[in-house]
């Protein structure tokens, strides 16, 4: 593959629900273009796209993957992106590194829960897009139903059809382009006159093209007005600046694993999509803090993004990075602005799914990877050594579905961290963690089935894990003030232990964590011992008293005690300490605290009942109630115990259309009824340990 300078690259996020045909898509743009003799078929695990062993399996996407496309003396590099919403991470990543999104919609199907929330990403970067109605082929395939459900369920976009197609659904064989006025049959080879039959369907919409055209800008406005026309030439001009701008997002129709229609949407992306110089400025930040913005050139100093890093236990590390500002060369060594540290870049790649194209240079602009990397992962910059810039990474959402992990065996323990630590730096929208109060290790994602295809990874890194729902991670507290005293005595017929140690608890705000005051007055107890009798109390913060959660939001005071010169110790002020606590403990009226969560559910209009009640049922509390498009969006706080496999209930009575994000507030007290309950659960699964 040839190195394509700035401005014969076009980056787009082929982007839709799950289902829509993006990968297929993908591969017959590669098809038509000669990379490949055959078109791969989705469910049988031959596209270029899908070629990690688990999406084979699945017969669904489940990472962004890179497949550059050579056209017209252009190069296109199109990001696959996974449809199921599990994956959400890997969209975004996509579109921060694309410049334009071609948002993919099944033509009986619709505007599907997928193709809003890309649409929702698309719409944070100011992407300029396409829509494609794809599978135009299929039984039921109307292009006027699919407009009509497009202006329905996305209605503050101005769509404008560039296309309209010739025949429906098993007679799809073409389309007519309404800038041209010239069918394109079949993939889209050689252009033909219409048929008179189309021609008052070709001259209502073709009229709306101008017109369209015309609005964006105020010479041709002028020159339509006068003439009531516009040459292809202005048309396309016209067209491109709304495109731009995102004030026209026009629509195209395919069929494509007919090949249908492909090569004149290749075409329109070429001349419609902005090559990457055309771009406003990227920001991004020197060490000092210093803002800099940098435009796609060569000339510019190197700031290299990287979207996605993969790990592989036999090929290694893989880097995919987008080029936003200078050139990248094979062989050199650059700096690693975000862990400070330098890397060797031996060989630079362009990839076409899992095949690896050796280049010399890449150009400002342009999307690479390369191997074996020692510390960079995504979300780290590349820049010159002499010149350290940042750029600015996208945000990511927060996890919300976690399981505890389990190793199998002991060599699986003690590679559990390496590999989890692994996987989660591949990934931003996982994460990992110890919990030191169920002592369990609680890996986050997305969904049910991004943590499964973790774990299978897990697997091939050699690396065998079970999974169970996580604990609550459940903290104890006092409501009232108690106080207690408790006498250590024991005589064994050589040196005794001897402690007497008066103590009083105290509950303090929230949040305060825990406090130790000493207020012995005449040496009840010496300064050495009061340290002991203190460390014996934090013995008992991580263990807890009531149900082995730790212990806050607690104050903790000596007032008196005694001591023995000869047989009062260290561990006998530790153990008096110890049990003054517990004592005082079960006396100051005990409770759990439980973490509550900050929720946000986005559902169809028609489901905002369901939520509500479902919502009540988990002891949430609704925060506020919001509407936008067809779009309920209910904010409430839930107690994480109720949530913890949320994203299946929510699927289940929204049928998919609902979406969720969830992140810690606060926590608040458990309800008197609850107490007993999980008291007795904790007491029996200790008991089972022991």
């Amino acid at each position: 593959m040839k190195e394509y300078q700035t401005d014969k690259l076009r980056n787009l996020a082929l982007v839709g629900h799950q289902g829509a045909g993006k990968t297929s898509l993908a591969e017959a743009m590669l098809f038509n273009t000669g990379a490949l003799n055959r078109l791969g078929n989705v469910m049988d695990g031959t596209t270029v796209s899908d070629y990690d062993e688990d999406e084979q399996e699945r017969g669904i996407s489940l990472n962004v993957t890179l497949v550059p496309c050579e056209m017209n003396d252009h190069k296109i590099n199109v990001l696959d992106t996974p449809g199921y919403t599990d994956f959400a991470g890997e969209v975004i990543s996509a579109i921060h590194a694309a410049d334009a999104a071609l948002v993919l919609i099944d033509a009986v199907a619709g505007v599907e829960v997928g193709t809003e929330l890309t649409w929702s990403y698309a719409d944070r970067y100011n992407l300029p897009r396409f829509l494609v109605i794809n599978k135009m082929d299929r039984d039921n395939a109307r292009f006027e139903t699919a407009m009509e459900n497009l202006r329905a369920n996305i209605p503050h976009v101005r769509f404008l059809p560039l296309q309209l197609p010739v025949g429906a659904q098993h007679d799809f064989s073409g389309v007519v382009d309404l800038v041209t006025m010239k069918i394109r049959s079949g993939a889209g080879d050689a252009p033909t006159d219409p048929p008179a039959d189309m021609a008052d369907a070709i001259e209502a919409a073709r009229l709306e093209v101008i017109e369209s055209a015309a609005e964006n800008d105020e010479e041709l406005m002028n020159k339509y007005f006068e003439t009531e026309t516009l040459s292809e030439a202005e048309i396309r001009k016209g067209l491109r600046i709304g495109i731009q701008d995102g004030s026209i997002v026009p629509v195209f129709v395919v069929a494509s694993t007919a090949n249908t229609g492909i090569k004149p949407l290749m075409e329109a992306i070429i001349e419609f999509f902005p090559n990457p110089a055309g771009l406003p400025p990227v920001e991004a930040t020197g060490l000092d803090g210093e803002r800099e913005m940098l435009t796609s050139s060569d000339d510019g100093p190197l700031a290299a993004y990287v979207f996605k890093s993969t790990a592989d236990r036999f090929v290694g590390t893989l880097t995919y990075f987008r080029v936003f500002s200078g050139m990248l060369k094979a062989d050199t060594r650059y700096f690693n602005a975000s862990k400070q540290t330098e890397e060797r870049f031996g060989t630079l790649n362009v990839m076409r799914g899992n095949e690896q194209i050796p280049v010399e240079t890449l150009h400002a602009g342009d999307i690479g990877a390369v191997a074996k990397l020692g510390h960079t992962n995504t979300g780290d910059t590349i820049c010159d050594k002499g010149h350290p810039l940042q750029t600015v990474a996208p945000e990511y959402p927060y996890p919300i579905y976690a399981v505890a992990v389990v190793p199998r065996t002991q060599a699986d323990a003690t590679k559990m961290g390496s590999t989890l630590t692994v996987l989660c730096d591949s990934d931003p929208t996982l994460q990992w963690h110890q919990e030191a109060s169920t002592r369990q290790s609680i890996l986050e994602g997305m969904g049910e089935l991004h943590i499964a295809t973790n774990i299978k990874r897990a697997e091939r890194f050699g690396t065998n894990l079970d999974t169970k729902i996580p604990k609550v991670p459940y903290r104890e507290t006092i409501t009232k003030v108690n106080a207690a005293q408790y006498r250590h005595k024991k005589q064994t017929g050589g040196a005794g232990q001897f402690a007497e140690v008066h103590l009083r608890l105290e509950p303090v705000e929230r949040g305060a964590g825990f406090e130790f005051a000493n207020e012995i007055f005449g040496g009840a107890i010496s300064g050495a011992f009061v340290a002991s009798t203190e460390k014996g109390v934090r013995q008992v913060l991580d263990q807890g008293v009531i149900a082995g959660f730790p212990v806050v939001d607690v104050k903790a005071v000596v007032y008196d005690g005694k001591e023995h010169p000869v047989d009062s110790k260290d561990i006998a002020f530790q153990i008096a300490g110890r049990e003054a606590f517990k004592q005082a403990f079960n006396g100051a009226g005990p409770v759990l605290l439980e973490p509550i969560m900050n929720v946000e559910v986005t559902v169809p209009e028609s489901n905002m009942g369901d939520v509500l009640s479902d919502l009540n049922t988990r002891r949430g509390r609704v925060q506020g109630m919001d509407t936008q498009a067809n779009k309920s969006i209910v904010t409430a706080q839930v107690p994480l115990a109720e949530m913890q496999r949320y994203s299946n209930d929510l699927r289940s009575f929204t049928q998919g259309r609902g979406t969720y994000g969830m992140e810690f507030s606060h926590y608040e007290q458990v309800p008197a009824h609850l107490l007993p309950e999980i008291i007795e659960a904790a007491k029996k699964e200790r008991a089972e340990q022991e």
